[in-house]
C-alpha cells in the first residue's frame, strides 16, 4: 500500500474511501455483527471495482502522455529543422555555428557554419551590436526577413515578411491623393475678353488639363472657373513627381502661344486615410503656394511636411489697391483696439527691416498709439549702423527703438506686435515675444515657407512686391492723416525698398516706383540713401578675394567660397553674390562663407531662370526666387559647397527630390 501510495499521489481518495468504509464497519458492528459483516462484503466489492477503474484511468493517462510527449518532441524537431523560419546560432565571434535547413536553403548556400555573420548582411552589425535594437527589416537574396536577435543566446529568427511588404506597396501605392488645381490668374485675363474668347480660354483650359488627367488616370473635375478637383492615388503622384509636374510648364507654354499666358498652381493632400483630412491638406497646400507666388505645386502630408515643384517663373504682380485698403483698415481697427503696438523684424535686420518697422510705427501714431520698433542694438550691419546713427540724431524717432527686454516688460495683454519683413518664428529678433502675444499682424513680401508664425489676427503677405517697406508704404496710404512722414522716416523706408530692388533693378514693378514717389514727395533724401549705403575700402578688397575663387557649376551658375577658419559678415556674404550677378554669362550665384565657427552661410542670387528659392528650401533655407539663403550647422565650407552642388544638380538636372 505504501509503495503504491508513493508512486500514485493520485490515489489518495481511494485510501480515505478505504478508512472511512473500516470505520463504518466498526460502528455498525456495535449494533450488528452480521450487518457489519455484510458492509464489509458490500464495500470490498465497490472498492475492488474503484481501484482497478481508477488503475486502467491512470495507465490510459500515463499512455496518452507518453503519445503526446513522443510527438511533442517529434514536432519540435520538425519545426526546428522544417519551418519556414530562418534559425541561426552565432558564437561569441559572431560566426554561424548551426542554421537550420529552412534559411540555408533561401540563400542558396551547402552550408553556413563557420560563415561570419557579417558576410551575410553588413545591416547585422547593428542588429547584434547595439543595445538598444532587438530587431529589424534585412533584404537577403532578394527577400525581405524581419530579424529577431536573442542577446542571452546568441540565436537569431528570421521570418520572410516579402510578401507583407509587397502587400503594403501595394497598399500605399492604392492610398488615395486629392488635389485643388488653381489657375493663378484667370480673373486677371478673363476681365478684359468678349464672350468668344473667355469660351475659347475655358475650352484651352479645361482641354489641356483633362487631358493631362486622361494621361495619368487621374479623375479630374472643373468646379468653378478658376478651380479644378483631382482625384488620384499614391503611385500615379510618385509618376508625377518624377515628371516634376510637367502641367505647369506645358500650360505656361501652351497658353503663352495664344497670347493668354496663364499659370497653374496645385495643392496636393496625400498620406492619410480620411478623405475630410485629405482635402484639407490640398487646400492648405494650395494657400502655402499662392502665399509664394503660384506657378508651384505643393504636396501636403498629416505630419505638416510639405515638397514643393515649380516656381520657375517670377511671379506677376497681381495685388490690387482694393486689398491694401482692406488690409489697411483692417490693421487701422487693430491698431486703435490696442494701447501698444510693438513691431519687429527678423535677425540682423537690413534697410528694409528697419524701414518697414519705421512706417507701421508711423501708421500706429497716425491712428494716436504709441509705437516700439524692437531691436538688437548690438547686432546689425554696417549700413543699417549708419541709418541708425542718423536716427540717433532725431530724439523723437530713436525714442520708439526700445530692445527686447524693454518690450518684454511694457508689453500688455492688450497691445499688438507686428512682424516685418520675416514669417518664420525662428528668424525674429526675439520669440519670447511672440510666445508672449495674443494678437499678431505680419507683414511680408516674402514666398511663404513651411515655417510659419501661427496665432496670426492679420497675415498680408505679397510675394509680388518688392520690399516689406513698399507694402507698408501703399497701407499707410489709406491711415488717417493727421501725420505726415518725416524726411528721415522716409528716407529709411525709401533706403529699404532700393536695398532689396539693387536700386530699382530687381523685382520692380509699377507700384514699387509708386511707392519710391512717395516717399520723395515726403522730403526722401536720396543723397542720404547713398552715403547710408556706401562702403569701406576692406569691405571692397575682402568682397573681391571672394570673387576670385568663383567656380560653375554649369554654363551660368557661378559658386564663389571664403576662406576656412574665417567669419564673415553676412551683408558682405550677400554683396559679393549681389555682384557676382553683374558679371557677364553669370545667371545665378551662390557664395558659400562661414558665419561663425559651426555655421557656414549661403547667399543666393538669379536674374529669373533658376530658381534659388527652391535650391535653398533643399537645403532648409528659403527666400525668393531671385533672392535666398540659408545657414548650414556643423559643416565645412567644402561639404556645404558639395550639397550645394548636388542641391543645383536635383533642381537643373531632376535629381532626386527631397523626401
Amino acid at each position: 500500500m505504501s509503495d503504491f501510495l508513493k508512486k500514485r499521489s493520485l490515489r489518495y481518495p481511494l485510501l480515505a474511501l478505504f478508512l472511512t468504509g473500516i470505520a463504518a464497519a466498526m460502528l455498525l458492528s456495535v449494533w450488528s455483527e452480521w450487518l457489519a459483516f455484510f458492509f464489509l462484503i458490500l464495500f470490498a466489492a465497490a472498492f475492488t471495482a474503484a481501484w482497478y477503474a481508477e488503475e486502467k484511468m491512470y495507465k490510459d493517462t500515463e499512455r496518452r502522455i507518453e503519445l503526446l510527449s513522443y510527438r511533442m518532441k517529434r514536432v519540435g524537431e520538425e519545426a526546428l529543422l522544417e519551418m519556414p523560419v530562418g534559425i541561426v546560432l552565432v558564437n561569441e565571434d559572431f560566426e554561424i555555428e548551426w542554421a537550420n535547413p529552412y534559411i540555408t536553403e533561401q540563400l542558396d548556400l551547402d552550408s553556413l557554419i563557420g560563415t561570419s555573420l557579417f558576410s551575410i548582411s553588413d545591416e547585422f552589425h547593428t542588429l547584434v551590436k547595439s543595445e538598444n535594437i532587438t530587431e529589424l527589416s534585412v533584404a537577403l537574396n532578394g527577400r525581405k526577413y524581419r530579424v529577431v536577435y536573442k542577446t542571452d543566446d546568441r540565436l537569431l529568427y528570421l521570418f520572410d515578411i516579402t510578401e507583407q511588404v509587397e502587400i503594403e506597396k501595394l497598399y500605399q501605392a492604392d492610398r488615395t491623393v486629392l488635389g485643388i488645381l488653381f489657375i493663378d490668374n484667370y480673373d486677371e485675363l478673363a476681365q478684359g475678353m468678349d464672350d468668344q474668347m473667355r469660351s475659347r480660354l475655358n475650352s484651352l483650359v479645361t482641354s489641356l488639363v483633362n487631358n493631362w488627367g486622361a494621361k495619368y488616370g487621374i479623375f479630374v473635375k472643373r468646379v468653378s472657373a478658376d478651380r479644378f478637383m483631382a482625384v488620384f492615388n499614391e503611385s500615379i503622384l510618385k509618376d508625377l513627381e518624377q515628371t516634376k509636374f510637367a502641367i505647369l510648364d506645358e500650360i505656361r507654354d501652351l497658353t503663352s502661344k495664344e497670347n493668354m499666358a496663364l499659370t497653374l498652381s496645385i495643392g496636393v493632400g496625400a498620406g492619410s486615410d480620411s478623405l475630410v483630412e485629405l482635402g484639407e491638406l490640398a487646400q492648405s497646400g494650395l494657400d502655402l503656394v499662392l502665399g509664394r507666388g503660384g506657378d508651384q505645386v505643393a504636396i501636403k502630408q498629416p505630419s505638416g511636411k510639405v515638397r514643393f515643384y515649380g516656381g520657375k517663373t517670377n511671379p506677376v504682380e497681381k495685388r490690387t489697391r482694393v486689398r491694401a485698403r482692406v488690409i489697411s483698415h483692417a490693421l487701422r481697427d487693430l491698431i486703435q483696439e490696442s494701447d501698444q503696438v510693438f513691431i519687429m523684424g527678423h535677425k540682423l535686420p537690413d534697410m528694409d527691416a528697419i524701414g518697414a518697422a519705421v512706417g507701421v510705427a508711423k501708421m500706429a501714431a497716425m491712428n494716436g498709439v504709441e509705437g516700439h520698433v524692437v531691436i538688437d542694438f548690438d547686432n546689425y550691419d554696417r549700413s543699417v549702423m549708419r541709418l541708425m546713427d542718423e536716427i540717433e540724431r532725431d530724439p523723437d524717432l530713436f525714442g520708439k527703438f526700445m530692445s527686447s527686454d524693454d518690450a518684454l516688460q511694457a508689453m500688455t495683454e492688450n497691445s499688438l506686435l507686428v512682424i516685418v519683413d520675416t514669417h518664420k518664428p525662428s528668424m525674429v529678433i526675439d520669440e519670447r515675444l511672440l510666445n508672449r502675444m495674443e494678437k499678431i499682424v505680419v507683414i511680408d513680401h516674402h514666398r511663404r515657407g513651411e515655417e510659419f508664425i501661427t496665432n496670426t489676427l492679420l497675415v498680408y503677405m505679397e510675394p509680388y512686391a518688392s520690399s516689406t517697406s513698399e507694402l507698408v508704404t501703399e497701407l499707410i496710404e489709406y491711415q488717417p492723416k493727421q501725420e505726415k512722414l518725416t524726411m528721415l522716416e522716409a528716407t529709411a523706408m525709401l533706403a529699404g525698398i532700393i536695398v532689396d530692388t539693387k536700386s530699382f533693378t530687381l523685382r520692380t514693378g509699377a507700384r514699387t516706383f509708386e511707392a519710391a514717389s512717395h516717399f520723395r514727395a515726403n522730403g526722401a533724401d536720396t543723397v542720404l540713401v547713398q552715403r547710408l549705403l556706401k562702403e569701406d575700402l576692406d569691405t571692397y578688397v575682402e568682397r573681391a578675394k571672394i570673387v576670385q575663387t568663383v567656380e560653375f557649376a554649369g554654363d551660368s551658375i557661378a559658386i564663389a567660397r571664403g576662406e576656412e577658419g574665417r567669419t564673415y559678415n553676412p551683408v558682405l556674404i550677400a554683396q559679393t553674390a549681389d555682384i557676382l550677378l553683374t558679371l557677364k554669362g553669370v545667371g545665378a550665384s551662390f557664395v558659400v562663407a562661414p558665419r561663425d565657427e559651426n555655421t557656414v552661410g549661403i547667399s543666393a542670387r538669379s536674374l529669373g531662370d533658376t530658381n534659388v528659392q527652391l535650391i535653398m528650401e533643399e537645403l532648409g533655407g528659403g527666400g525668393h526666387l531671385t533672392n535666398a539663403a540659408v545657414q548650414l550647422q556643423g559643416v565645412t565650407v567644402e561639404e556645404a559647397v558639395a550639397r550645394l552642388k548636388q542641391a543645383i544638380q536635383n533642381l537643373t538636372e531632376g535629381g532626386p527630390e527631397e523626401q
